[in-house]
């Protein structure tokens, strides 16, 4: 299994910290994002990973080169564009190896997910894509059906609505199905796309208890906390 790690994004909730630097580079106690995203994929057994940049993209660069890593990680360019998390993905597809899966995961999300097992499931399930999604509280909640698939957005007011975590597991025949990466475009619109098309859109649910998205100042303090608790 490969890794991606999205962080190419402007990290605008997280200002003014990313006023000088991108949200890979926020830290928490020290640690940057990146380095506990790269650790997190590396502890999973994943050799390769790939990162986006953009915002201060040359800091990342410079970030990754800084230091020694277990694994081998290349740099998806994206200081020209943005591209969102669809346009990254497919734009990132051509570094990866096409012969293994990819295990993709946002650099503003800590967790205590068992990476290993969201891939076993991922390959006993013979997915396309498997999402890591959760109950809690958030105005964007998917809908899966009685198989586990993926049928598409809903409601807060949906008792059966799930929570996208932000880590994903996806499979190299993805690649070819999404749009080419010469805009902008969410992921999670092509996998509602996918999914209707009868391609194997599936989930892994955990608990939401040991799970946080370090996306606004107000957030890294229970990121403190919740590291050492």
């Amino acid at each position: 299994m490969e890794g991606f790690i999205l962080a190419a994004g402007l990290g605008t909730r997280l200002r003014p910290l990313t006023n000088d630097r991108p949200k890979a580079l926020v830290e928490i106690d020290g640690v940057t994002l990146l380095e506990m995203a790269i650790h997190r994929l590396e502890e999973a057994g994943i050799e390769h990973i790939v990162v986006n940049v953009h915002h201060f993209g040359e800091k990342v660069i410079d970030f990754i080169g800084s230091r020694r890593w277990q694994a081998r990680i290349d740099i998806s360019d994206e200081r020209q564009l943005l591209l969102d998390t669809g346009g990254g993905l497919k734009k990132a597809a051509p570094l990866f190896s096409g012969k293994e899966d990819v295990l993709v995961h946002n650099v503003d999300i800590l967790s205590e997910i068992d990476l290993r097992d969201v891939a076993r499931r991922h390959r006993e399930e013979g997915n396309l894509v498997t999402l890591c999604v959760s109950q809690r509280a958030t105005k964007r909640l998917l809908r899966f059906d009685d198989k586990g698939h993926l049928a598409g957005r809903t409601d807060a007011d949906d008792p059966g609505g799930l929570a996208f975590s932000g880590i994903s597991v996806v499979s190299p025949e993805l690649f070819p199905l999404l749009p080419e990466a010469d805009h902008p475009y969410p992921i999670i619109d092509e996998y509602i796309r996918l999914s209707a098309e009868g391609n194997g859109i599936g989930c892994y649910r955990h608990s939401a208890e040991h799970w946080l998205d370090v996306g606004k100042p107000e957030t890294l303090e229970k990121a403190r906390l919740w590291r050492h608790s």
